[in-house]
């Protein structure tokens, strides 16, 4: 799909979408640059101001993956008027607007079009430092792998549309996808890593494999040592599980090894909603960055593989380290 985004030659653009990375940035001068990313998605909750809370936080996370300040946000709403009262849209954008208000992040507006199915985003700006950016391209040999939110979020979602889980299972799904991504960066910015993304609809796999991409880079995972939420290998287990995470796994290239079990590869291709940052960091700045996370009190802090020189985009799964 990316193939039909017309190319450009702006020397202020530094991030378009040729890099796959979280956001769009935009040099205004030598020491600010405007970053924008949009993000939306149909209910995945039952409660409406839940469903805009998670809307929010995962819009906002691209600037955070990119090491930015949010600087105001706009609503993203399709709506069956129809069929569902205009009162409840305004619990969607009630849970939405309470995360943008503690990412100060002020709402100025947004668009509304009807739609026979519900949908809602936004579309966020922010601003960082044209040489303290996060993006997936830098990446280096030797750098660990640092992931921190647990994956799972896809397969417990599916499990309570199909009635396997009730609204207490998807607790910690929903405590991990409304906690926003502003401590990790704060985390990774203050200990100079300059390599992150995002986990979210492409999976572990798939993001980690854009951040190889972009940085000619190979890597190992340690399946012992990635981070899940309770519950979702089970679920994994029992067919629970969402398409595009089926997809996501189809178009993976992951090297298995072969005591693997089939539920462990699903949920490192998991689709995930307002997932975690990936961030790539240098051996000498691990521990820093390990104590900053915790300070943080980020929902986790787990070295789960690290970075090799090797064909570009290869993924070696192993077991232990």
């Amino acid at each position: 799909m990316l193939r039909h985004v017309p190319q450009v030659s702006d020397p202020n653009v530094l991030v378009d979408a040729s890099t796959r990375d979280d956001a769009a940035v935009y040099r205004l001068s030598s020491d600010r640059a405007l970053v924008a990313t949009t993000d939306f998605f149909t209910p995945i909750v039952d409660d409406a101001a839940t469903w805009g809370a998670i809307a929010a936080a995962n819009a906002l996370s691209d600037l955070y993956a990119m090491g930015a300040t949010p600087l105001f946000g706009l609503n993203l709403v399709g709506w069956p008027r129809e069929t569902l009262p205009l009162e409840l849209l305004g619990e969607v954008l009630r849970g939405a607007a309470e995360i943008c208000a503690r990412a100060r992040c002020p709402v100025l507006g947004g668009h509304t079009i009807d739609d026979p199915e519900p949908k809602f985003g936004m579309a966020v700006i922010g601003e960082a430092h044209p040489d303290r950016m996060l993006v997936n391209s830098a990446a280096r040999p030797g750098d660990l792998l640092v992931l921190t939110k647990p994956l799972g979020t896809g397969i417990l979602a599916t499990a309570l549309k199909r009635d396997a889980i009730d609204e207490a299972g998807l607790a910690a799904a929903v405590a991990s996808m409304t906690t926003l991504n502003e401590g990790a960066m704060r985390a990774a910015l203050a200990c100079g890593v300059r390599a992150a993304t995002d986990i979210t609809g492409f999976g572990l796999l798939g993001h980690l494999g854009h951040m190889l991409s972009a940085s000619r880079l190979a890597a190992e995972l340690h399946l012992s040592r990635v981070p899940m939420l309770a519950g979702a290998r089970d679920l994994a287990a029992a067919g629970l599980v969402p398409g595009g995470t089926t997809r996501n796994l189809a178009a993976s290239t992951a090297e298995w090894e072969p005591e693997i079990a089939q539920a462990d590869r699903v949920l490192l291709a998991d689709a995930q909603t307002s997932g975690g940052l990936l961030l790539a960091v240098p051996a000498a700045a691990l521990d820093a960055l390990l104590a900053a996370l915790e300070a943080e009190a980020t929902p986790t802090a787990a070295v789960i593989g690290r970075c090799l020189d090797g064909p570009t985009g290869a993924i070696a799964v192993r077991r232990a380290p």
